[in-house]
C-alpha cells in the first residue's frame, strides 16, 4: 500500500510537469493499491499548452497497464478543470463515494470511499483516501466526520485502510481514529510514531499517514 499526494503531477512550487516521473516511480513501488492526493482530473489550460499534457485523467493516466481499477472523487471544480483524490488497485473496485468535508469554503475537501473485492477474502476491504485540512480545528471536524460516515456504513469490524495526506503538523490526529475506529498507524508500531514524509527530497515532518484495521 502506498499513499502520495502527487501535487497534480507537477514538482514543488509548480517548476515543471513531472506526471510520467510520477507515473514510473509508482510503478517502480508497484503496491497493490495506491492512495493519491491532488490529482489532477482535467486542466484545459495545461492540456492546451504543454505537449505532452496526458490526454486522460491524471488518475487514469496513472492506472494504465499497471492497475486494473481506478476511482477519482471530484473535491475542487474551476471554470477550466478540477482535481481531487483517486485510488488505484490491482483488484475490482466494487462501489466507490466520494463524502464531501469541507468547513473553509476557500479550502475543498473529501473523503473518497472504494470497497474492494480481495481474491479469497470473505468481506470487502474498504479504503479511505483522505487529504485534510491545513487549520488544525477543521482537520479535527473532517476526522470527526470520517469517523461518524464509517461508523455509519461500515460493520464494526470490516477490514479498513485510511490513508492519504492528513497534514498533521503536530502529530496529533491518530489518537482520534484509534479511539473511534479501533484503527492504528501502520509506522507507529515499529518506530513509535508515524514516518516523516515531507518535504519528499529531505522528509523532515510527519504529515501523512496509513490507518489499518483488519
Amino acid at each position: 500500500v502506498a499513499t502520495y499526494n502527487i501535487h497534480k503531477g507537477f514538482s514543488q512550487f509548480n517548476r515543471r510537469m513531472m506526471v510520467h516521473e510520477l507515473r514510473e516511480r509508482l510503478r517502480e513501488l508497484a503496491p497493490d493499491i495506491a492512495f493519491l492526493q491532488e490529482v489532477q482530473g482535467l486542466h484545459l489550460k495545461h492540456a492546451g499548452r504543454l505537449d505532452d499534457w496526458p490526454a486522460q485523467p491524471q488518475h487514469e493516466f496513472l492506472a494504465a497497464a499497471h492497475w486494473d481499477s481506478s476511482a477519482y472523487g471530484r473535491n475542487v471544480l474551476y471554470d477550466h478543470g478540477h482535481h481531487g483524490n483517486a485510488i488505484l488497485s490491482r483488484y475490482p473496485i466494487l462501489h466507490s463515494h466520494n463524502q464531501d468535508v469541507t468547513h473553509l469554503r476557500f479550502e475543498r475537501r473529501g473523503l473518497l470511499h472504494c470497497m474492494i473485492d480481495i481474491s479469497g477474502w470473505d468481506s470487502p476491504l474498504h479504503c479511505v483516501c483522505v487529504h485534510l485540512s491545513l487549520l488544525g480545528l477543521s482537520r479535527r471536524r473532517q476526522m470527526d466526520e470520517l469517523a461518524a460516515y464509517l461508523d455509519a456504513t461500515l460493520p464494526a469490524r470490516a477490514p479498513l485502510i485510511i490513508a492519504g495526506d492528513f497534514n498533521d503538523w503536530n502529530n496529533r490526529a491518530g489518537q482520534r481514529l484509534v479511539e473511534r475506529l479501533g484503527v492504528h498507524e501502520a509506522f507507529s508500531g515499529m518506530v513509535g510514531q508515524p514516518a516523516r514524509s515531507f518535504p519528499s527530497n529531505l522528509p523532515m515532518l510527519r504529515l501523512d499517514r496509513i490507518y489499518i484495521r483488519g
